[in-house]
C-alpha cells in the first residue's frame, strides 16, 4: 500500500497520470480482474496529500495454497490408494476459490464443462466395463483358460502403457530399485485379485461375480481392523446387509459353482490387500501419478502371472484354440472377443482414474456401486442368465449395502472461515 506524508506548507501539483506506464488490463487474467472486488481507498494522515490504494485480489489467498502444498500427493481414495494425477492447485478450480461476483454480490462459481466432461467420463467408464465384461465372458464360454486370457490382458496394459509413454502422452516416470521393490507387494496382490476374478468369471454367471465382488468393503474392514484401524458402529452396521445379501443370492444362484465363488472371495481378499500394501509400501513416490503407477502395477503383474499361468494350463492351450475355433467357425471372431476384452479391460481402468481426478472419493464409491448395477443388467440381458426373484433381491441387498459403506466411510467437509475445503 502506497501512502506518503508531506507538509502543508509543499506545493504539490498534480497532473494526470503519465501515460508511459500505463495499467493495461488486457495484460491480466479476465478471470482474475473479474474477481477482483472493487478498490479500497485508504486515507492518508496528511491532509496536504490522499493517495487511493488499490488492492486487487488474485482469486488464491496464501492460506491457501499452502493448503494445497500440504495436500500434495495425498490418497484420494481410490481403491488402489493413490491418486490419479500429480496433485497441483488450479485457481478457481479448488473448493473454497472464489467465483465471479455477480451484480447483486453474490458470488457465482462458473462450471462451463466440467458437468458435460464428467459425463462424458463416467459414461466411458461404464461403456468400457460394460464392453469388457461381455467380451470376457464370451472368450471364456468358448475357452475356458482363464489364466491365458488374464495374462493376456494385462499384456495389453502394458503395451498400452508403453505407447503412452512413448509418445509422451504421458509422463513416463523415473524408477529405481527402490520403486520397482515397493511395488512387489501391491502388483503380487492385483495378480491374485486379478486372475482370481477371471477364475470366477469362467465358472458361473457375471452377474453373480459382481454380487459377490461387491462384498469387497466387507474384507476392507475385517483387515484393516487387524491391522489396527479402527471403524464407528454405523460402518459395522453398513457391511451387515452386504453379508445378508450376498449369501441369499449365494444360495439362490441358478449358476452356483463354489469354484466361482471362492475365485470371487479370493478376488476382494487381492484387491484389500493391494489396496492396503499400498499406502503402506507407496508412500515414499508420491511424485509418481497414480495412472502411471497402475501401469507399473499391471506391467509386473503380467511377468507374476504368465510364467504361473504357462504351468498351470499351458498344455491345454493348443488343444482349446482348435476347439474354440471350431465352436465359433471364425478365427477372426475369436481373435476380435480376446483383443477386445484386453484393450477394454485396461481402459475402463484408466477411465476410473479421469472420473477420479474430477469428483471426489464418496462420488466414486457410488459410481462405482451403480456401475456394478448396471454391468449386472447389461450381462443379464446379453446372456439371458436365469434370474430367481430371491437371487434379485440379494443381489439388490447387497449393492445397497455397498451404497451405505460408501455413505458411512465418507469424509464430511470441513468448513473454514464460511468456505467449504473438499
Amino acid at each position: 500500500m502506497l501512502s506518503s506524508n508531506l507538509l502543508s506548507s509543499t506545493n504539490v501539483t498534480f497532473s494526470k497520470p503519465s501515460s508511459r506506464y500505463p495499467l493495461n488490463a488486457s495484460f491480466l487474467d479476465p478471470n482474475l480482474v473479474n474477481r477482483a472486488p472493487s478498490p479500497r481507498i485508504t486515507r492518508c494522515h496528511s491532509p496536504a496529500l490522499q493517495i487511493p490504494s488499490l488492492s486487487i485480489n488474485h482469486g488464491f489467498p496464501i492460506s491457501q495454497i499452502s493448503e494445497s502444498r500440504s495436500d500434495f500427493g495425498r490418497n484420494s481414495g481410490h481403491p488402489c490408494g493413490f491418486s490419479s494425477r500429480f496433485s497441483s492447485h488450479k485457481p478457481g478450480a479448488a473448493a473454497g476459490t472464489p467465483g465471479e461476483i455477480s451484480p447483486d454480490g453474490e458470488i457465482e462459481t462458473p462450471k462451463p464443462n466440467k458437468d458435460f466432461k464428467l459425463a462424458v467420463v463416467f459414461g466411458l467408464w461404464y461403456f468400457q466395463n460394460i464392453v469388457f465384461n461381455i467380451y470376457n465372458k464370451k472368450v471364456l464360454n468358448i475357452f475356458p483358460y482363464p489364466w491365458l486370457l488374464a495374462s493376456f490382458q494385462l499384456f495389453c496394459g502394458a503395451i498400452w502403457m508403453f505407447v503412452l509413454w512413448s509418445l509422451k502422452i504421458q509422463p513416463c516416470p523415473k524408477i529405481n530399485k527402490s520403486f520397482i521393490v515397493a511395488l512387489l507387494g501391491p502388483a503380487l496382490f492385483h495378480t491374485i485379485g486379478h486372475i482370481s476374478a477371471c477364475v470366477s468369471f469362467s465358472k458361473v454367471a457375471v452377474s453373480f461375480t459382481h454380487v459377490i465382488k461387491s462384498a469387497e468393503p466387507v474384507f476392507t474392514v475385517v483387515f484393516s481392523s487387524f491391522l489396527g484401524d479402527s471403524y464407528p458402529l454405523n460402518v459395522w452396521l453398513s457391511i451387515l446387509p452386504i453379508v445378508f445379501g450376498c449369501s441369499l443370492a449365494a444360495i439362490t444362484e441358478v449358476s452356483f459353482n463354489f469354484g466361482g465363488l471362492w475365485g470371487a472371495m479370493i478376488s476382494n481378499v487381492g484387491f484389500v490387500l493391494r489396496n492396503i500394501y499400498s499406502k503402506k509400501s507407496l508412500q515414499s513416490f508420491k511424485e509418481v501419478n497414480g495412472l502411471n503407477l497402475y501401469g507399473w502395477i499391471t506391467i509386473i503383474s503380467l511377468l507374476y502371472l504368465f510364467p504361473v499361468a504357462i504351468f498351470v494350463e499351458g498344455s491345454q492351450w493348443i488343444a482349446g484354440y482348435h476347439k474354440a475355433i471350431e465352436t465359433i467357425g471364425q478365427s477372426s471372431t475369436f481373435y476380435l472377443w480376446v483383443i477386445v476384452s484386453g484393450i477394454f479391460y485396461h481402459l475402463y481402468n484408466q477411465s476410473s482414474y479421469e472420473a477420479l481426478d474430477d469428483i471426489s472419493p464418496l462420488t466414486f464409491s457410488v459410481g462405482n456401486t451403480m456401475k456394478r448395477v448396471v454391468v449386472i443388467i447389461a450381462s443379464v440381458l446379453v446372456f439371458r442368465n436365469p434370474v430367481r426373484p430371491l437371487n434379485a433381491l440379494g443381489s439388490a441387498i447387497a449393492i445397497f449395502g455397498t451404497f451405505l459403506y460408501s455413505q458411512a466411510t465418507a469424509k464430511k467437509p470441513k468448513v473454514e472461515g464460511g468456505e467449504k475445503k473438499n
